[in-house]
């Protein structure tokens, strides 16, 4: 746990995603070598007599010897991480390593309870990959777009930090990292409670280049009015998850400089859900609007990932489907995401994506109308058969409709921002694409 908030602390959006995959690689493994394994075979401790006792534990553990759960752990974690950040995987698989030899070193397992283990660990994480597929190094495929003015020292170009998306000492030192590496840029931090929808307008009436520095519903926002204004956007990825930038390509703000400075960018799609409903990533109604109103209500006070443990508990255990037309056929759901291109893998929780200018919708489904219909859809998650589940189904499209059926103030979410809905949505892909700074892909 201490490696995975050290992965999650010092490293990028890549080893955020490696701590998260190892720690439950690590859950998977402990169960199974904790639990059923050590339960059938119960093997009993080596014999002591030839471990010298300045080698022994001073507490002997009273459990079954075989399989080594201690094996099985550090090779999930070090599995895990490995396959979402391998230059990050040495010292943990080193550790890892450590932990399998001392536990033969010190007289507790035989040599086979531990290469068990490890086998078993390993096996965990290939399990979890499974049903957790894990994110193509590549970056998502773009039109190139060779117009774009090349900005040296930053000429031309107004960022806007929101200071909301972290700590208020995170956005000054993006801005001094902006204006040392831009020095001819404009930086703007917008404060906490600040209009971020008129500051942006303000920017892009005098900019050559927007630029935006933030999460995904920031981003969102910016793209919005560049697209209005016909600029070119600058995304400087700061937020927790930094979905879009993750698709394009963009790991942090280094990579949107270099990328300025060498006029490097190309053009993606966005989609709409309606007038002033834009989202570069994803939509959605049902269940999820609420978590992420639940999960923002808490945020602030215990942090992004308890508010979303705890939103994630009165949801499931409170929410109620959603009736809408959807094509002129009424149905209930407990969620309709719609993604702005095809999302992979199929047949799951949509991850990423290899194009970002595919001109299509990905709707997927979860159908309320079946009986036990969440319980089956977390029983065909966990067993990687999602794709086959009765209460699931997607298709891709170039145009939807839906309208809210006896639904009082619907909700939606964009880009992981959660607003009021109209009660009619038309989704679709809008005519003309936005135009992103990114660094030239290899």
């Amino acid at each position: 746990m201490g490696v995975a908030a050290t992965l999650a602390v010092v490293g990028g959006e890549r080893e955020r995603r490696a701590a998260l995959r190892g720690l439950v690689s690590l859950g998977v493994a402990s169960v199974v070598a904790n639990g059923p394994l050590k339960w059938s075979v119960r093997r009993p401790r080596p014999a002591l007599d030839a471990v010298p006792t300045i080698r022994q534990l001073v507490n002997q553990p009273t459990t079954t010897s075989f399989p080594s759960g201690h094996s099985a752990s550090a090779a999930a974690f070090a599995t895990g991480v490995a396959m979402e950040s391998p230059h990050a995987a040495l010292p943990v698989v080193l550790l890892a390593c450590g932990v399998a030899y001392g536990r033969v070193h010190t007289g507790v397992h035989y040599p086979s309870d531990v290469a068990a283990g490890v086998l078993l660990g390993a096996g965990c994480a290939l399990a979890v990959r499974r049903s957790w597929p894990t994110r193509p190094k590549r970056a998502a495929a773009a039109a190139p777009e060779a117009h774009v003015p090349e900005l040296p020292a930053g000429r031309g170009l107004i960022v806007v930090v929101n200071a909301a998306s972290g700590p208020t000492d995170d956005a000054a030192e993006i801005r001094e990292q902006l204006l040392r590496e831009l020095p001819e840029a404009e930086v703007i931090v917008c404060a906490e409670g600040e209009d971020v929808a008129a500051v942006l307008e303000d920017a892009a009436s005098r900019a050559t280049v927007l630029g935006a520095a933030g999460g995904d519903g920031m981003i969102n926002a910016a793209a919005g009015v560049a697209l209005q204004r016909k600029l070119p956007l600058a995304v400087f990825p700061t937020g927790t998850l930094n979905h879009f930038a993750a698709d394009l390509g963009v790991d942090d703000v280094n990579d949107t400089i270099r990328a300025l400075q060498a006029g490097d960018a190309v053009e993606v799609d966005v989609a709409t859900a309606g007038p002033g409903l834009a989202f570069l990533n994803t939509f959605s109604i049902g269940v999820y609007p609420d978590l992420v109103r639940r999960r923002e209500a808490r945020e602030r006070t215990v942090g992004k990932w308890p508010a979303l443990a705890v939103a994630l508990t009165e949801v499931l255990g409170r929410a109620a489907p959603t009736t809408i037309e959807l094509d002129g056929e009424r149905r209930d759901v407990w969620l309709l995401f719609g993604g702005n291109g095809r999302y992979h893998p199929d047949g799951f929780a949509p991850s990423w994506r290899k194009r970002l200018d595919e001109g299509v919708l990905d709707l997927r489904i979860v159908d309320a109308a079946h009986p036990w219909a969440r319980t089956r859809l977390v029983a065909a998650v966990l067993t990687g058969r999602l794709g086959r589940c009765r209460v699931y189904s997607e298709h891709t499209t170039k145009l939807t409709r839906l309208r809210f059926v006896d639904e009082a103030s619907p909700r939606l979410a964009r880009d992981g921002e959660w607003s009021q809905s109209p009660h009619e949505l038309t989704l679709t892909v809008a005519d003309r694409r936005l135009v992103v700074y990114r660094p030239a892909q290899p």
